[in-house]
């Protein structure tokens, strides 16, 4: 039986058949192919087929396997042995199923009867497919049955394991080739009796044969010719947004956390390009987060532009201007920005904590950590979960089983750890929960981040306005606060844990740092009195006098600094102290002193003395001296890449028609035609005999080159030569066409 040409097959195709070929695989469609045969030819090419595989489900990537292993590369094959070799629990229903799939991408050809592929795809496949090693010569299926029967208990243990997985196995007993009689163990004795391949000193191959005995119906092993069905979790959807805006509101407390102790004590960046692991360790302890989860604070800060490098003479990694804006935004615009940067970072931050070749540790921004295949398979994973209803979700190995399923070629070797690691990172940062696609997070895949921010605003809790006061100086905010009590609370109280209700702890320091800023007794009175649904404790009100009554009775001012108290006694116990002489105090009046140094350094000396001291201005107000943190002018994000824009429908017709073109021309019989002179046709002859076949009324064939410099062939019947330019039609599509003159490379008469 000869094998069929896959250009005529593709010939016989219909043009429906060809545009649904190309938009398949659009890789075949750049340049516009001339005719069939090139396109056959790009078709088999082992680049394109390997691109091909990669959207192959299991059950039609077996298909392939099995025709590989019936050398249909050689020698047509019927699809009921390619049903076969798929074992006895495969239809010949779903095998023709599978068979039609790679028709489709031409992958392979023919009827059912005589089905061919083309030699590039064993190049592709795994050298072993289906773990089926080599033929063995003179080793027949009943011979290798009725030697499987005969074998002892350790010879088919070892038969067993071979089979099972990969076909070749290391040993050092291969080494020496002994007779049977010799042999001292089970690898000598297969390798006597022909049932082992020895492949060199140390490995040797299970003959296909005896593989296929021990797996008996089923050749290639389990085949699984459907998707896997995973076990679907089912919540409330007002459940599943509530649970992602609560994992919204940690994350946006965390890189505000991140910014706000970066910019106090910005990290260095390493060589390559990434942060220090002690750097690390310091920031994780400060913020209250576990290193990993750090790592993917630090890596989205950066992809939203957040943190920076200040790309100084010692660089280091510092919040930006811009972070400051995105402070000052709503919780879902803050979010939005975090969530678009981590669906477009062509980054792994997953792999946070692993080890490279030469087993160094990854860390944040490290350039190996750069995938710029990582944005597709985000959305890959979440457009799976997006297809669930709403409210419904799918468990991490169960996403990853379905994946690997339609597409077990698409990851590399961390196929499976790409699931879990956006799974888990979509869930830090709301776009899942409970295993399931939040509201906020379809949007943004479907309309993007301005869309999705609006819907979850509106599953965000209500802003409390109020606290709750404790008697132990604790303060519970049982929610969200509103944004102007939120900061009043961070400057009178420090945070004592944090969650979906946030305890502050009120100190002697933190009521010190309300009063620096310039708040005075009666307002923090008034804040609480206001503010808490609880009743002020005594102690609480003794505080706030006590420290008020101590604070600014010594009053900083610039001289370069001065020092002023209506308590002579005070600056003289503060010249008494050994802090006078390190800041050169000296004193103008008896109220009075003055320093040459920096009103912030005078004012922190003296704190660190054990003094009071608040700085002044030229007013007479109090002036809030606390660093608001380094900043740097952070990188414009770079565009992302377009998308490579794939031909529509129209155009893919129109590239069907001119190959439908280019095969008739290539079969016309041509008659006289114009030789070229260096290169191309001279251009009085071109005119003649395209005149001539104008007034003949006679189809001429053209090769030549269009405005994109790809050369086609076309078979026109000439109307009209004029102007430089030959209007003619198309003997194919029947349309009337222009073709310049100075364009066309070859022409000839078709013969009748």
């Amino acid at each position: 039986m000869g094998m069929s040409s896959l250009a005529d097959w593709l010939r016989e195709r219909g043009d429906e058949t060809l545009v649904a070929l190309l938009r398949a695989r659009p890789d075949l469609a750049t340049p516009p192919p001339a005719d069939t045969s090139v396109l056959a030819t790009r078709v088999g090419v082992r680049s394109s087929v390997a691109r091909a595989c990669e959207d192959l489900d299991a059950f039609a990537l077996s298909t392939l396997e099995a025709l590989v292993l019936l050398d249909a590369d050689l020698e047509p094959v019927p699809l009921e042995a390619v049903a076969g070799m798929l074992g006895g629990d495969i239809t010949p229903q779903q095998a023709r199923r599978a068979v039609e799939r790679l028709r489709r991408l031409a992958l392979a050809w023919g009827d059912d009867d005589e089905l061919a592929i083309s030699s590039a795809a064993r190049e592709v496949l795994p050298t072993f497919p289906a773990g089926l090693g080599r033929l063995a010569e003179n080793l027949t299926e009943d011979a290798a049955k009725a030697a499987l029967a005969d074998l002892d208990e350790e010879e088919r243990r070892l038969i067993g394991k071979l089979a099972a997985g990969s076909p070749v196995g290391r040993t050092k007993d291969a080494a020496k080739q002994v007779a049977l009689a010799q042999a001292t163990n089970p690898v000598q004795r297969l390798l006597a009796k022909g049932l082992l391949l020895r492949r060199d000193a140390e490995t040797v191959e299970l003959p296909r044969q005896l593989a296929l005995a021990v797996r008996g119906e089923h050749p290639m092993g389990e085949v699984e010719p459907d998707e896997p069905i995973p076990d679907l979790t089912g919540s409330d959807r007002s459940a599943v947004d509530s649970t992602g805006g609560g994992e919204v509101l940690e994350l946006l407390r965390h890189v505000e956390n991140l910014l706000n102790a970066w910019g106090e004590e910005p990290p260095d960046v390493l060589r390559s390009g990434g942060v220090g692991v002690r750097e690390l360790r310091r920031t994780a302890k400060a913020i209250d987060v576990d290193e990993e989860r750090l790592g993917l604070l630090v890596e989205l800060a950066v992809a939203a532009n957040l943190i920076a490098n200040s790309e100084a003479a010692e660089p280091q990694w510092v919040p930006t201007y811009q972070s400051d804006t995105w402070l000052a935004s709503p919780p879902e615009q803050r979010w939005a920005a975090l969530a678009q940067a981590w669906l477009d970072l062509p980054r792994l931050p997953g792999l946070i904590g692993a080890r490279d070749e030469k087993d160094r540790l990854l860390g944040p921004l490290s350039e190996d950590l750069r995938r710029p295949l990582a944005p597709k398979d985000r959305r890959r994973v979440l457009d799976y979960l997006d297809e669930l209803p709403g409210g419904h979700g799918a468990r991490p190995d169960d996403v990853a089983a379905v994946l690997a399923w339609r597409a077990p070629r698409r990851g590399g070797r961390l196929r499976d750890d790409l699931v879990r690691w956006i799974l888990a990172e979509a869930t830090a940062l709301g776009i899942v929960a409970l295993h399931a696609l939040t509201s906020a997070g379809r949007v943004l895949l479907a309309d993007g981040a301005a869309g999705a921010a609006r819907l979850l605003a509106d599953a965000l809790p209500e802003p409390l306005d109020h606290v709750l006061v404790q008697a132990d100086l604790t303060v519970v905010a049982p929610g969200r606060l509103e944004a102007d009590l939120a900061i009043e609370m961070k400057l009178v109280a420090d945070v004592e844990s944090a969650g979906s209700a946030t305890v502050y702890r009120i100190s002697d320091a933190s009521v010190r740092r309300a009063l620096d800023a310039g708040h005075t007794a009666d307002d923090l009175h008034a804040l609480f009195r206001t503010r808490s649904r609880t009743p002020i404790p005594q102690a609480l009100t003794y505080l706030i006098d006590d420290v008020a009554r101590r604070h600014g009775r010594l009053r900083a001012g610039t001289a370069a600094a001065f020092l002023r108290c209506d308590d002579p006694l005070l600056l003289a116990e503060i010249m008494a102290k050994p802090a006078s002489e390190e800041l050169e105090l000296r004193r103008i009046a008896p109220t009075v002193l003055i320093s040459p140094l920096p009103l912030a350094d005078v004012v922190e000396t003296l704190r660190a003395a054990g003094f009071t001291p608040v700085a002044e201005g030229p007013d007479g107000n109090v002036l809030d001296l606390r660093e608001s943190g380094r900043r740097v002018r952070g990188k414009s994000r770079p565009a992302a890449p377009a998308a490579i824009a794939r031909p529509n429908a129209e155009q893919l017709a129109e590239l069907v028609a001119q190959l439908r073109a280019g095969d008739r021309a290539g079969a016309a019989r041509r008659g006289s035609a114009v030789s070229p002179e260096r290169g191309r046709p001279s251009a009085e002859a071109t005119l003649q005999l395209l005149r001539d076949a104008a007034r003949q009324r006679r189809s001429v064939w053209l090769g030549f080159v269009d405005t994109r410099g790809v050369r086609s062939e076309r078979v026109v019947r000439p109307v009209s030569v004029g102007g430089g330019v030959l209007q003619g039609v198309d003997t194919t599509s029947e349309e009337l066409g222009h073709y310049p003159l100075h364009r066309i490379m070859t022409v000839a008469v078709v013969e009748d």
